[in-house]
């Protein structure tokens, strides 16, 4: 596929169209009950007359589009999670919980009964501030990732929208929001990419990161975060690039060349800049109180380089962006998702929504909360909290007019193309996971990222050292330890220099008045508390991470990366421009 660029405008004409048509010949009548099976001769709509050619998925969309009932056309639109690691053998629970969330036992009965155009993969880690929305956990390794996939697509595959690529999407943002950590090569976070500031390190190692996602059969990536961490949000932290939109427009540009240059949309997020506020929208809705230039200015620039980079997609957010429209969160507000992202910054791809089993979105119930979230511009509403509900309110909605035919049509076409776009790749061997090169690609972003904030450039530490950390890091405390002794460091239990480690949810407390070297793995704002000599940032725990940093710590490597956030009293580096 190579690398993917925005879709010409021509395209888009020809995709207004032949919407135009589609609209002016779907039929009206209500459609029969949603169960899978061939579409019912009331709700079917023309054969097709247009003959699409192969290299024109906007084409492809529209002329599959007029061949599917109302049922599948909502189905389209759909992404729910699913309870189970295999597609059609799970446990009690998780038969127990499909059955709560869709009526179904399996994943794959949830496809075939709502046609559905998608399923996200769930899961999360000790440190995941994404954890509320997380009922279940879908991943456990890449064989049996790509086992589920394998099944997910079979059972799309025999729908009438088969011969569109069933979307399987993920929040694979590396650091402290990563779904498959297990036999996988493992990025540093994407704060670390921008204290690297070098965007082909970034879009090389997602380069890598895009192949293995392929591999395991995944083919939507929720990354990369295009929040500027305005405000010291610990719901957005070291997922964010940083608080420069320079330098994080360019790091989401390299992130989304790098995933899409592998067959893996990216959907840049979460519109319109979840890091101008502290809130936490997995609790509340955060409120964006600045102006309408400092929006311009600060949040919407990396969305628009992910936009003009050829992201295939844009995850809204449920923030209350006060500038624009006053109280309703941006997931609802077509003046936010029509007026200023498609109209203002001229994206023409799939707008998804964030979680719609979040607070903020269960204030409706989940039929009208899908209807309210697809009228406001959204194309594919994510992680309902009741399949059956958001179908059916969806579907009662389309045949009593508060859901226009046209802006249906519409999400499900866009939806379409962005499927097609993707199609007729093969899917990579599972071997390529975790390879040289990948990890190589890693490497090279982890070492460019350690900063050093306080202390002599590079000097090497006393030896022997002792590595200490905050409560619960005994596995990143090993890792460091191996990564010193490969140095050329000798390490001892106790009575070295002490090298301290902190990490994600930290604060002063966590840090000891003797740590001579002091080491922060996530956001760098704790090192503002710390008293020891010698301050460093990785910005990350990764393997990678604490390679890097055992080679600065050893003198074999001089810190080159800059604080991407500012940090009290500290400058961004000691280490010179």
């Amino acid at each position: 596929m190579g690398r993917v660029s925005t879709t010409p405008r021509r395209t888009f004409v020809v995709l207004a169209a032949l919407t135009a048509l589609l609209v002016s010949g779907c039929a009206k009548e209500p459609a029969g009950p949603h169960l899978a099976g061939p579409p019912s001769p009331s709700s079917a709509a023309p054969t097709p007359t247009l003959t699409p050619t192969a290299a024109d998925p906007a084409a492809r969309a529209a002329a599959l589009v007029r061949t599917l009932a109302d049922e599948d056309l909502v189905g389209q639109v759909l992404m729910p999670y699913a309870y189970g690691s295999s597609a059609t053998k799970v446990s009690p629970g998780s038969a127990a919980g499909n059955r709560a969330l869709a009526g179904v036992d399996t994943p794959a009965e949830m496809v075939a009964k709502y046609r559905l155009g998608g399923l996200i993969l769930v899961g999360f880690s000790a440190d995941d501030p994404t954890s509320g929305n997380q009922a279940t956990t879908n991943v456990d390794n890449p064989k049996q990732v790509r086992e589920l996939t394998t099944g997910l697509r079979e059972a799309a595959g025999k729908l009438p929208a088969g011969p569109a690529p069933f979307l399987i999407g993920t929040d694979q943002e590396y650091g402290v929001v990563t779904r498959v950590t297990d036999g996988v090569t493992l990025l540093p976070s994407p704060m670390a990419a921008g204290a690297a500031g070098k965007p082909a390190l970034t879009e090389a190692a997602w380069r890598a990161a895009g192949a293995e996602l392929a591999a395991m059969g995944i083919n939507l990536d929720f990354a990369p975060v295009a929040d500027v961490l305005a405000t010291r949000s610990t719901v957005i932290g070291s997922r964010s690039f940083g608080a420069d939109p320079a330098n994080a427009s360019a790091q989401v540009a390299g992130a989304v060349r790098g995933l899409q240059a592998e067959g893996v949309a990216a959907s840049v997020k979460h519109f319109p800049g979840h890091g101008l506020s502290a809130t936490d929208s997995h609790k509340d809705v955060p409120v964006i109180g600045q102006s309408r230039d400092v929006l311009d200015r600060t949040a919407f620039p990396p969305f628009r380089a992910g936009i003009g980079a050829g992201a295939m997609a844009v995850m809204s957010a449920h923030l209350d962006v006060r500038a624009v429209d006053p109280g309703v969160p941006a997931t609802f507000s077509h003046k936010l998702l029509t007026d200023v992202l498609r109209g203002q910054l001229g994206f023409q791809g799939v707008v998804i929504t964030d979680g719609m089993n979040m607070p903020p979105a269960k204030r409706w119930s989940p039929g009208e909360a899908a209807v309210r979230a697809l009228t406001a511009g959204n194309d594919l509403i994510l992680m309902t909290p009741n399949v059956s509900q958001a179908y059916d309110g969806l579907l009662a909605a389309l045949r009593d007019g508060s859901l226009p035919r046209a802006r249906l049509v519409e999400a499900a076409t866009r939806v379409l193309t962005m499927k097609f776009k993707l199609a007729d790749r093969p899917t990579p061997e599972l071997s390529g996971l975790n390879s040289a090169d990948h990890r190589k690609a890693a490497a090279d972003l982890a070492a460019a990222a350690v900063t050093q904030l306080r202390g002599k450039c590079g000097a090497p530490v006393a030896g022997p050292v002792t590595v200490t950390s905050s409560g619960g890091r005994d596995r990143t405390r090993a890792t460091l330890t191996e990564a010193l002794t490969a140095a050329g460091v000798k390490v001892v239990p106790s009575g070295g220099t002490v090298v301290h480690l902190v990490g994600y949810g930290d604060g002063g407390d966590d840090l000891r008045a003797d740590a001579t070297v002091t080491v922060a793995m996530d956001t760098p704002y704790v090192l503002a508390a710390a008293k020891s000599p010698t301050l460093l940032a990785t910005y990350s725990s990764s393997r990678a991470s604490m390679t890097a940093l055992a080679g600065a710590l050893a003198g074999k490597a001089r810190p080159g990366g800059r604080s991407p956030v500012p940090v009290s009293g500290l400058p961004a580096t000691t280490c010179g421009t």
